[in-house]
């Protein structure tokens, strides 16, 4: 149960003492006029001046006349000096049989420097805003299970500053790419999560039931199609931010529930993209970490600045496995390969050939993308949406971008042609009709100008920015099993 053990029992204890002196322990406001970094940026000209601040104690000294406790809340950390004779003996006393780590307190003092040179409040009033029943973990930096770490995101992010300030990055980083998109003239829109098919994309949708149509729903694995939609209705700049979801398998790299941008500019098409993502992650950098359009990998600098290398795809495989790989390549030869460089598969789990062509690229071509790479002309078969190059119609006018060997933008020249993109569904469904997005085709035949489409992983592209080695590490709340009892 949460509230039994030895220090659960004794904090209830002081809650009731609390209610008994008629002193709320949860109380509904408190009218804060400092934050914590706030009055350390201003002395010392604030200094002797009367600051309400408030935030949870994470260190506590109590000591018999003067008591000292280290406050945090969402910009940093403030000492506060508790005083007998300012205090008076039944404040100070609360003080020292009431007072927590964890509790969230209010004090209202002037501002000074102890002789220790610690910037400091120096209590007149103090009260309980928030008694921690539990108290916080002991040496939880030291905790070697990370898992644990994930499931108590809410403690991880109060005894750990460098958790809440990664989170603050990401922050910074989805304002400035949403600023970017509005002064390049995008209109940010909103596309259905649910929806009646799961299009956009191929991967395995979640499913759910529409209890009052009576009819079954997808969760969407991306906004692709809604998003082209409103091109045919006549934006011509669109974004979105938001969520997909896609049934398939927890790794380092990927979480079922994750955020992605995706962006449609109408007569545009993959290279002009290829610039505008330049552009984008240039401005991105600056604004997320301070510092040049670079960023920091281990002990590397990853430089952003424009321009970013440009590799054929299936050169990349041509040159890794020492023979030549072309889009009509067959499997026996793609077996071979696959073979002759070792790599752990079971090749009879690989539908067709582009399926063991992504396996040879997945394990011999992409942990040597470090420095931003855009990996173009995939073959058509990869990619349904897509307008086919000009003069190589076997090959995708696509282009996906890879920095520290993880696959960070996904872009190309959108189909248009409602003909064609009915073939490539057909294809796609293996002949049944059923299975085809007609909705689609049908908003593509009214007419949809040729347009560039971007889609850009909001969580791996964190993972970049702030050198973090797991995705789960770059969401705030990312999906687990359930803990055993």
């Amino acid at each position: 149960m949460i509230f039994e053990g030895e220090y659960a029992r004794a904090r209830l204890l002081k809650r009731e003492k609390l209610l008994a002196a008629d002193r709320n322990p949860y109380p509904v406001r408190y009218d804060k006029t400092h934050a914590a970094q706030g009055v350390r940026e201003a002395y010392p000209a604030n200094e002797g001046t009367v600051v309400r601040a408030a935030g949870r104690v994470v260190l506590l000294r109590l000591m018999g006349k003067a008591s000292f406790a280290t406050i945090r809340d969402f910009t940093g950390d403030i000492q506060i000096y508790f005083k007998l004779d300012t205090l008076g003996p039944e404040s100070y006393e609360r003080v020292k049989q009431l007072l927590d780590l964890g509790d969230h307190i209010g004090v209202s003092g002037k501002v000074f420097r102890t002789k220790m040179g610690e910037i400091s409040v120096a209590a007149e009033s103090w009260d309980i805003l928030s008694k921690s029943i539990l108290p916080p973990p002991e040496k939880w930096h030291g905790l070697t299970d990370i898992e644990a770490r994930y499931r108590n995101r809410h403690v991880d992010l109060f005894v750990n500053p460098a958790v809440r300030n990664q989170f603050k990055m990401r922050s910074r980083m989805i304002s400035s790419m949403r600023a970017f998109y509005v002064s390049e003239g995008f209109w940010e829109v909103e596309t259905p999560m649910m929806a009646s098919r799961a299009g956009g994309a191929a991967a395995r949708p979640f499913e759910t039931h529409h209890n009052a149509l009576d009819i079954d729903l997808f969760l969407r694995v991306a906004p692709e199609l809604y998003l082209k939609r409103l091109l045919v209705g006549g934006f011509e700049k669109v974004f979105e931010i938001g969520r997909n979801f896609r049934n398939e398998g927890v790794s380092t790299r990927h979480n079922p529930e994750f955020t992605m941008l995706e962006s449609y500019e109408a007569y545009a098409d993959a290279s002009m993209v290829m610039d505008f993502v330049e552009r984008l992650l240039r401005r991105v950098a600056q604004d997320t970490t301070g510092a040049p359009p670079a960023i920091r990998q281990g002990d590397r600098t990853i430089d952003l600045t424009p321009p970013f290398r440009r590799l054929r795809y299936l050169d990349a495989l041509t040159s890794a496995v020492g023979e030549p790989v072309t889009a009509g390549s067959s499997r026996t030869q793609l077996e071979s390969c696959v073979r002759r460089k070792a790599i752990p598969a079971d090749l009879s789990a690989y539908e067709c050939p582009a399926d063991l062509m992504d396996l040879m690229f997945e394990h011999l071509i992409e942990p040597t993308l470090i420095d931003p790479t855009f990996v173009t002309h995939y073959p058509r078969v990869m990619s349904p949406l897509a307008k086919s190059c000009a003069g190589e119609p076997d090959l995708a006018d696509r282009f996906e971008l890879f920095i520290c060997g993880r696959e960070i933008a996904n872009a190309y020249s959108e189909q248009n042609d409602p003909v064609e993109q009915l073939a490539r569904f057909r294809d796609q469904a293996g002949g049944d009709d059923g299975k085809v997005d007609w909705d689609y085709v049908e908003a593509l035949a009214y007419g949809m100008p040729p347009a560039g489409g971007l889609g850009i992983g909001i969580d791996r592209l964190m993972m970049l920015m702030g050198d973090l080695p797991s995705i789960r590490d770059a969401i705030l709340f990312p999906l687990l099993k359930p803990a055993r009892d």
